[in-house]
């Protein structure tokens, strides 16, 4: 036992020479702390099995976690900013009708002498097929985030580092912005009005609701319940995930994946009006913040650059250098 014991250690120090418990602890520290508060539920033991097993299995392994490791420590700020999400808010400090005037201002138009915007014409105008086109984007963001960080490590490992990175930097400009500028999302309007209410809970509003009952689940139900922010709908990192897959994948995508890659951002913004979960303002903003964040990595990680082959010779030369 005590030469597997130690077996073991040198496994673990050769892998992580400088600190071998680093990876582990912000995710074990998280999991206690989540028991301490009565809060522990199976996510939080299951990334805390992940890291232990990409960890310390091989340097393949190892090599895989660090790629992902950043949209890790996105999930932890996530879902420890729970607990914190009312920190500094006043009803007074809360943007509602002010973003809705700005909106109907710049992208409304006119029906019957009202002013309408895009949300208010969607609430009226829905289609099932419509609903579930709108939904998928919202349902798989996490996993295209997550394939495109997986096909950049074999591609361009340097656009991965980039692209994970940025992923985090942009999240935590995004959750701080949500308490810098707190705004309510349309269907809080719609819900509510004008009035700021601290207590409301964040919702999957009654596009999303449509789709759990006509698939018979409570998917979006569920994801919303353990949402981290009620005002939090600028910017919309929604719109912005998508922008930095075109951005950071542009390079290693083939023709088909540029497309897809372009056509998946519009079908975000689009779901996020359609769905009634971000202004189309929030959408713009989530974008840019993608873009920023892009631009910083790329002067901090830069890709190698692409080799060409050595152009040939001239004629003869050869034969005057002998």
């Amino acid at each position: 036992m005590t030469a597997r014991l130690g077996a073991l250690r040198d496994h673990v120090r050769r892998l992580w020479p400088r600190y071998p418990l680093g990876p582990l602890l912000p995710f074990a520290i998280y999991a206690l702390v989540s028991t301490a508060r009565g809060d522990l539920r199976p996510e939080h033991v299951g990334a805390v099995l992940l890291v232990l097993g990409l960890a310390y299995t091989n340097v393949r392994t190892k090599s895989f976690l660090v790629a992902i490791y950043p949209i890790g420590l996105v999930g932890l700020l996530y879902d420890g900013m729970r607990p914190l999400q009312r920190l500094g808010l006043t009803p007074e400090r809360v943007h509602v009708c002010d973003v809705r005037a700005l909106e109907a201002r710049l992208f409304g138009f006119e029906v019957d002498g009202a002013t309408l915007t895009l949300h208010d014409w969607f609430r009226v105008h829905h289609w099932p097929a419509v609903d579930l086109l709108a939904a998928f984007p919202y349902a798989t963001f996490i996993l295209a985030s997550f394939a495109c960080a997986v096909l950049l490590a074999i591609r361009d490992p340097a656009a991965m580092r980039r692209f994970t990175w940025a992923f985090f930097a942009m999240n935590v400009a995004g959750f701080a912005t949500y308490h810098v500028i707190p705004a309510a999302p349309p269907w809080y309007f719609h819900a509510h009005g004008c009035t700021v209410d601290l207590a409301a809970r964040p919702s999957e509003g009654p596009a999303l609701m449509r789709v759990d009952a006509m698939l018979g689940i409570s998917y979006f139900q569920g994801m919303y319940a353990k949402a981290s922010s009620v005002f939090g709908a600028i910017p919309s990192l929604h719109c912005a995930y998508p922008m930095l897959i075109v951005l950071e994948g542009w390079r290693s995508f083939g023709p088909r994946l540029r497309v897809l890659a372009v056509a998946y951002w519009l079908l975000m913004v689009f779901a996020s009006i359609y769905l009634d979960h971000h202004w189309l303002i929030d959408g713009i903003l989530g974008s840019a913040y993608a873009v920023v964040a892009s631009l910083v990595l790329r002067r901090l990680v830069p890709s190698p650059p692409t080799s060409r082959p050595a152009a040939p010779a001239p004629a003869g030369t050869a034969a005057e250098a002998e």
